[in-house]
């Protein structure tokens, strides 16, 4: 067996992770737009450099995870093969 198998085997017996929450912690759930994003802009310029890199590597990490589900969604998909047919005009 090679190493990408093994990789290949591994990843697939490995459990899938749940989905990652966001950083961002809602305040109020009844707030105002204006004040929504004033307390996001506050709670941005005062997180620590740790939480900034925690948020931007969940941040990746949810990404990547929902571009794999995607592509495992298509890849299971059913393909589909259809034709037409051919259509051929003579004008003189």
């Amino acid at each position: 067996m090679s190493e990408m198998e093994k990789q290949d085997n591994a990843a697939a017996a490995a459990p899938i992770a749940p989905p990652l929450t966001s950083c961002r912690k809602k305040k109020k759930d009844d707030a105002t737009f204006l004040e929504d994003i004033t307390d996001h802009i506050d709670e941005f310029i005062n997180a620590s450099m740790d939480e900034h890199k925690s948020c931007f590597t969940k941040t990746i990490q949810k990404m990547f995870g929902m571009s794999k589900i995607v592509a495992e969604k298509n890849a299971s998909a059913q393909e589909v093969e259809s034709s037409l047919p051919l259509k051929t005009v003579v004008s003189d």
